[in-house]
């Protein structure tokens, strides 16, 4: 009995030490499935399914952007000095503007039918627009119409079948917001960077007439202007349009224009051809102390108005230098940028109530603002 008992013990010890043998060197001999009481579980990683999104990816947003981004080169003819042709000028300066000047930037398709939104600094004084899209095809874009005021130009190409980017709500975007930034860096070809919004309504930059940027850091570089800032579902939140640096490349702030306020400027121009904005030919400060004791005023808030132009709105309606205005249409005014913003605001033609405050009087004056005049010359 005990032979017996030994002999199977043996043979138990040896099917076992075979068992893990092949278990641990030759597992496709006995199967997926090595598993007994007691031994070690061999698992096998198994691969991610094809076309599954890793988690925290803006894979799916980039995508859906992306297709509507294009790069926009532009080319200016040379420019020759009434000069040149004088020799002794050619002597001394040698020859000027001779060579054509080349430009890059970005742009967003928004409409099937090929407007595509971009900045104004961009295309300004082209003789050349060339778009190339995402998908390799390329055109020439001719100029619908320009806003120096918010540095916004429109385009249009001649193409069928045009990705269109989705339009966004720039209004409901917040601080900490996760956001894309798509466009041509420096001409090495569509890049998106990513980065949160870091500042909402930054004016007061001495960049745009009428300022309420978007501020990000994703990475804008030059070549970025014109191009998408995005949000995690790929849809449109503004135009980039410039950066803060003093190198000239990205340091972490950047400004893209709210789509609110491209949209505005995107159907004034398809619709009327032109923005058409309120005006009432003033001249504001901001009320400081300074301000405020030589025209003898004694509250501290509103706008300050130091001139008033001769027969314009204002002065037709009444409004004097030294006067401050505290509400237009019953809306607080507390600096210059939102005093411009709610006048250009203003129907043309259509008068407005203005508060007024004069030597501690208060007033209540109707101002039928006039329509804003283009500027010469793009603020940039």
């Amino acid at each position: 009995m005990k032979r017996l008992w030994l002999l199977f013990s043996q043979t138990t010890t040896i099917l076992l030490a075979a068992y893990f043998v092949l278990a641990t060197l030759k597992p496709q001999w006995i199967g997926h499935s090595p598993s007994m009481a007691g031994a070690v579980a061999l698992i096998e990683a198994a691969p991610a399914p094809t076309g599954t999104t890793p988690a925290g990816s803006f894979r799916t947003a980039a995508q859906r952007a992306s297709a509507a981004v294009v790069s926009i080169n532009t080319s200016k003819a040379a420019r020759r000095n009434p000069n040149s042709n004088d020799p002794w000028f050619r002597f001394f300066f040698g020859d000027q503007g001779s060579e054509p000047q080349a430009g890059l930037g970005s742009g967003v398709i928004v409409s099937a039918t090929g407007y595509i939104l971009t900045n104004n600094h961009v295309v300004e004084g082209a003789d050349e627009i060339g778009v190339v899209l995402n998908d390799g095809r390329s055109t020439r874009a001719k100029i619908i119409g320009t806003d120096p005021d918010t540095d916004l130009a429109i385009l249009k190409i001649e193409l069928d079948k045009l990705p269109v980017i989705v339009l966004g709500n720039s209004d409901s975007a917040q601080v900490g917001d996760q956001v894309l930034a798509i466009g041509n860096p420096f001409g090495v070809g569509q890049t998106v960077t990513s980065g949160i919004v870091s500042a909402l309504g930054r004016n007061q930059l001495g960049i745009n007439t009428f300022e309420n940027f978007i501020q990000t850091d994703a990475a804008i570089n030059p070549g970025n202007s014109g191009g998408a800032l995005v949000d995690t579902n790929g849809n449109l939140l503004g135009i980039n349009t410039a950066i803060y640096s003093r190198s000239g490349g990205n340091m972490g702030i950047g400004f893209a224009i709210p789509v609110s306020t491209a949209k505005q400027v995107l159907e004034g121009i398809v619709k009327h051809g032109q923005i058409t904005r309120g005006w009432i030919g003033v001249e504001p400060n901001d009320l400081t102390p300074e301000l405020a004791e030589t025209f003898d005023v004694k509250t501290s808030q509103g706008v300050i108005i130091t001139g008033v132009l001769q027969n314009g709105p204002a002065a037709q309606a009444g409004i004097h230098p030294g006067d401050v205005i505290t509400k237009i249409a019953g809306q607080p005014v507390t600096d210059v940028t939102q005093l411009l913003s709610q006048v250009a605001e203003l129907k043309p033609g259509s008068p407005a109530r203005f508060s007024i405050e004069r030597k501690n009087q208060q007033l209540e004056l109707n101002v039928t603002p006039g329509t804003r005049p283009r500027p010469r010359v793009a603020p940039r």
